[in-house]
């Protein structure tokens, strides 16, 4: 399942506000999130997971002006970006010599957006991994044909939504089997969403 909220709220509410739509997905699952019977556990790098529910992954996101969560039957990581300026050297930190060529060759118009495009879908997969920000994202390579994301890395699926052209959304499943795990889509009402 997939949650998210376009509500703007403040930067010291954000993460909250993560985690009642955490507590939302999670009642659709059966759990009991907002009374604190349900606890954490954290991984060898700090990724939280549910104390007593082993076959229920998720991952929260948020950022000014929006917040994102995922509940899936498998491993999973998500990323919530608004479009802005991007950094020159961060893009030489995170992105391959390909990405960063694609960077090059688009209009100076689409930059800041391709490059969000990218950085939501290298930041789904690290958490999806667990691993955080220490794993060497320029080995995520991430390329689009069209509006297709193309990709070497095996395992995974990944899906991206565009909403109000503004906002950028990505999530990465960890597949247990060959059929990717359906994400149910739950958005606010005066948002526009594209998915790519």
């Amino acid at each position: 399942m997939l949650i998210v909220s376009t509500k703007d709220v403040p930067k010291y509410e954000q993460h909250s506000h993560a985690h009642t739509l955490l507590s939302c997905a999670l009642r659709e699952y059966g759990i009991d999130y907002v009374s604190g019977s349900t606890p954490m556990v954290y991984g060898e790098q700090g990724k939280p997971a549910l104390a007593g529910h082993p076959g229920v992954y998720f991952n929260i996101s948020h950022a000014d002006g929006i917040s994102a969560v995922v509940v899936s039957e498998n491993e999973c990581g998500i990323d919530c970006e608004p479009v802005r300026k991007y950094n020159p050297k961060v893009v030489r930190r995170v992105c391959s010599e390909a990405e960063q060529a694609m960077l090059r060759a688009a209009s100076e118009s689409e930059r800041d957006r391709l490059f969000f495009r990218l950085w939501t879908l290298k930041e789904a997969y690290v958490k999806a991994l667990g691993k955080g920000l220490s794993f060497p994202m320029r080995k995520a390579v991430f390329l689009f044909d069209g509006d297709r994301i193309k990709t070497d890395i095996s395992d995974c699926t990944f899906t991206q939504y565009i909403i109000d052209s503004e906002l950028i959304v990505a999530v990465c499943l960890l597949l247990k089997t060959e059929e990717p795990n359906r994400l149910c889509l739950i958005k606010a009402p005066d948002s526009k969403l594209v998915k790519l």
